[in-house]
């Protein structure tokens, strides 16, 4: 018999899990306060004083909840695994019963090789296991550019030849990308969702092997009460040495947390958005998204959904389970320290919009939690800087009154006459090191007590170096990205919104160049140098208690360009420095991924003057692109006004050439079927000497450019 989900165990049983991991984290937090406040108030009460408890109280609170979530991780792995979890609800053996499933992978302007390759893996794979009757496939376009969305639809007919997709596979181009992505998927929802009972949302990133879809159908189908089953992702395909030491420590370090994260939310949990599967029906009734009171960035549309999402899915009554143990589910990180941060920025305004839904009514208490750990995860970093900051005003305050003990005790150190307990506060630092470090080290003794564990690590040295140089990595590049996330929270509550951008995916050997290097980090720097400089003249010794901050901060510009450089991070690869299971032992499916991009990459467009507009030069000058993109395009009824615009604009294109059109106006001929119709006709037709220098070169090329393959146009 399988085992009944957590709805229908004993909640005093949940409520002592959870007795014990709250208690857990207000003892660890009190025993913390009391040194703290030991340390400031010998000195005498201040308003100083009273401002740094407070935020000590706050960020230390922050640190305590991701060491409990270890700490209870670590409990249940060494009992051999939480019996109370999704996974386990499913019979060993059984044939899985499935339902009517839509696989979606909403994207803007991605490289459409990665994500048509993937979804050829994918759509192999669900093949494999026999079951493919049961899944169709979406690929949800937003794409604002020309070249994008051609070369996507070229690439969705190749495709669906290819491995016979048609009815099975199928592309849709909004023409108005309304609130990104969460309307992205609304939309196909509103139109298609009802043909379906389950919807599993994958990114552009994101692959997923067809037995790990198959079980979380089966999941679903077993446990009716269930509305979203949400996956943990593992990163791969990592080039860049930024991106391995992502993915070495998500892999190494990340099941102590999942499985502490069960542990206590059990059908409580979060959605992230992705490498999920939700029941269509409650999610369409329940989890609209309303629009927050006011404007951007604090009002207006919910960017972050996803959390909001399960929220809703709570609310209403449906479980929302984490499948922490579910194998073949992977995803890709941004290359570089820089690009991963403009993914932050992003994700920052969507989590601090959560500020306004933390009393919502109706909420269950997890899901306030998790809302208001996303709002945290981005203004800890603000109350981090405010915090040093402040150390620092208190330490030169001090010094302005020879004899001040900072702390009591009876072993002190003097310095330009400020007494200094070191006991006391190397007690707080050391006690708060250990709760930062201390779940990374029994992660890598957890891996190493198992042989053939460490064995998918590159062996148990290269484990233990890996380790030891991403610790190292991480404490470098934590006040780096303090001071971004810091950065991006001060211009959201200036009433700064953020623009929807494409996510850089892949690496590349030149990566971050010095140029860009200086401009991005170049005002961390001379923070970190005025701060070192002020600091060292006035206290040597606050100077060394802030120099691991200090170095990260000097060393920004320099260590972003290395951890960009694929070639550093291929060279890692080869003498065995963070190694993944994923890399020492690939799955069929990214092996099969690999080598279809790699194939897919070795052509690309050989002429330079008509690369930068290949995909309009498809639609009108290819006759099977022109008839497929055409075939694509809903019918529309212009006014008098808009088609006399659109006679203009074809003229201006054949005979100025789309360099002098812009971007707005080459997708506005696009979307519009019967100039498309026109422009082809007319271009085949027109006398070479009357068409722009632009497109009779594009006719000379055309036999050349046709052989390539049309999947493999661009990265």
């Amino acid at each position: 018999m399988p085992q009944l989900p957590i709805e229908h165990m004993d909640k005093r049983r949940l409520g002592r899990r959870r007795f014990l991991f709250f208690s857990a984290i207000f003892g660890l937090t009190s025993l913390a306060t009391w040194f703290m406040a030991d340390l400031l108030w010998r000195q005498g009460f201040s308003v100083l004083s009273g401002v740094l408890l407070g935020l000590f109280v706050i960020l230390f609170a922050h640190i305590a909840t991701g060491f409990c979530t270890a700490l209870v991780g670590f409990y249940v792995l060494n009992r051999g695994g939480d019996s109370a979890r999704i996974t386990a609800t499913r019979p060993e053996g059984a044939e899985p019963r499935l339902a009517a499933t839509a696989i979606v992978m909403p994207v803007f302007n991605e490289d459409a090789s990665r994500v048509f390759e993937a979804l050829r893996v994918v759509f192999r794979s669900v093949q494999e296991t026999k079951q493919l009757e049961h899944f169709d496939f979406f690929i949800l376009s937003d794409s604002n550019q020309p070249n994008q969305w051609i070369q996507e639809e070229v690439a969705w007919a190749e495709l669906c030849k290819q491995v016979g997709g048609f009815g099975k596979i199928f592309y849709r181009k909004r023409r108005h990308a309304i609130n990104k992505k969460a309307g992205n998927v609304a939309d196909f929802l509103r139109r298609w969702g009802r043909r379906y009972r389950y919807m599993i949302v994958l990114d552009a990133d994101s692959v997923m092997t067809g037995r790990a879809l198959v079980e979380l159908v089966a999941l679903m189908e077993q446990n009716p009460e269930v509305g979203i089953i949400q996956t943990a992702p593992r990163i791969v395909n990592g080039e860049t040495l930024f991106a391995r030491l992502q993915s070495f420590a998500s892999r190494l370090y990340s099941p102590l947390f999942l499985a502490g994260l069960n542990y206590w939310q059990q059908h409580e949990g979060n959605f992230w958005g992705h490498n999920a599967v939700v029941r269509v029906q409650p999610f369409i009734e329940y989890c609209s998204l309303p629009e927050l009171p006011g404007t951007e960035p604090f009002g207006g549309r919910i960017l972050s959904h996803d959390f909001v999402e399960a929220a809703l899915m709570r609310k209403a009554g449906w479980a929302v389970w984490l499948a922490a143990d579910l194998e073949g589910t992977y995803e890709e990180s941004p290359p570089t320290l820089i690009e991963s941060a403009k993914r932050e920025r992003r994700w920052c305004q969507g989590n601090i919009q959560h500020a306004w839904l933390l009393s919502t009514h109706g909420f269950r208490p997890a899901s306030r939690f998790h809302l208001l750990m996303g709002v945290m995860g981005y203004v800890s970093s603000p109350l981090w800087l405010l915090f040093m900051i402040l150390c620092t005003i208190q330490v030169f305050g001090a010094l302005e009154e020879p004899g001040p003990t900072m702390a009591g005790g009876t072993d002190t150190t003097s310095w330009f006459g400020y007494v200094v307990n070191v006991p006391a506060a190397l007690t707080l630092f050391a006690f708060t090191m250990l709760l930062i470090f201390l779940p990374k080290v029994v992660s890598v003794v957890v891996t190493l007590n198992s042989r053939e564990a460490a064995a998918k690590f590159g062996g148990q040295h290269r484990l233990v170096l890996s380790a030891l140089l991403e610790i190292i990595g991480s404490a470098l590049l934590a006040p780096v990205n303090m001071l971004f996330n810091a950065k991006f929270v001060f211009f959201t509550l200036l009433g700064q919104g953020v623009g929807w951008v494409t996510q850089q995916r892949g690496g590349d050997d030149d990566g971050t160049d010095w140029r860009e290097a200086i401009i991005t980090h170049g005002g961390q720097t001379v923070f970190g140098l005025v701060w070192a400089v002020s600091t060292f003249v006035v206290s040597p010794a606050f100077f060394w208690w802030l120099s691991p901050v200090l170095a990260g901060l000097v060393l920004a510009v320099p260590a972003s360009i290395l951890l960009s450089k694929a070639g550093v991070g291929r060279a890692a690869r080869r003498v065995g420095l963070f190694l993944t299971p994923e890399e020492t032992s690939p799955p069929h499916e990214l092996q099969r991924l690999q080598q279809n991009l790699a194939e897919c990459y070795r052509h690309l467009p050989p002429f330079e003057p008509l690369r930068a507009d290949y995909g309009l030069l498809q639609a009108v000058l290819d006759p099977y692109v022109n008839a497929l993109h055409v075939a694509l395009l809903r019918q529309r009824h212009p006014s008098q006004e808009a088609r006399k615009w659109f006679v203009r604009l074809r003229e201006r294109l054949l005979h100025e050439g789309p360099a002098k059109l812009t971007p707005r106006e080459k997708m506005a001929l696009l979307l519009d079927a019967q100039s498309m119709i026109w422009l082809h006709r007319e271009l085949w037709s027109c006398p070479a000497d009357s068409l722009a220098g632009w497109w009779r070169l594009a006719m000379r090329q055309y036999n050349v450019l046709t052989s390539v393959p049309t999947t493999a146009l661009y990265r």
